[in-house]
């Protein structure tokens, strides 16, 4: 397996197309249930190739990742060959993980209290892999507002 395997929720919230993908393998509902309760290990080898398959389209779309932390926000932009990052770090006794400091920084982006850094990297690993190991170790898809607003304070 190249990721982890889609939690309960996310097959149940991908129901259609996990049937979808068991009908492309000629395995209709009433064979699947047959598998299920006969061959466990087959049922689970194809949940895990579903699970990559989306996990693999899901992280070719992703360009951008964000992390917050109380003091500290990690923004990525993930190229096709290499990810560039800006690290906000807040010298001040607010919590960006509440709505009352996450506006603070918006507001005040450029404060003595606020360090920005910024810096970029080749993939050693292939891209989807880093990509979903930064989701993995808490990282959130974004859309990619906040790296670009940051990105044109500091260029």
């Amino acid at each position: 397996m190249k990721y982890r395997q889609l939690t309960k929720e996310q097959f149940e919230g991908l129901h259609e197309e996990f049937a979808r993908f068991l009908a492309s393998q000629s395995i209709d509902a009433k064979e699947w249930k047959q598998i299920k309760e006969e061959k466990p290990n087959v049922a689970e080898d194809e949940m895990n190739v579903f699970s990559d398959v989306v996990w693999d389209d899901v992280l070719t779309k992703t360009n951008y990742l964000e992390h917050f932390s109380e003091r500290t926000v990690n923004l990525f932009k993930c190229d096709e060959n290499k990810m560039e990052r800006i690290v906000i770090n807040v010298n001040k006794t607010i919590n960006l993980l509440e709505e009352e400091g996450y506006h603070w920084l918006l507001k005040n982006p450029l404060d003595n209290d606020v360090e920005i850094l910024e810096g970029e990297k080749a993939y050693v690993k292939e891209r989807n892999l880093e990509v979903f190991d930064l989701i993995e170790k808490g990282s959130s898809i974004s859309k990619g507002e906040f790296f670009n607003f940051f990105k044109k304070l500091i260029t």
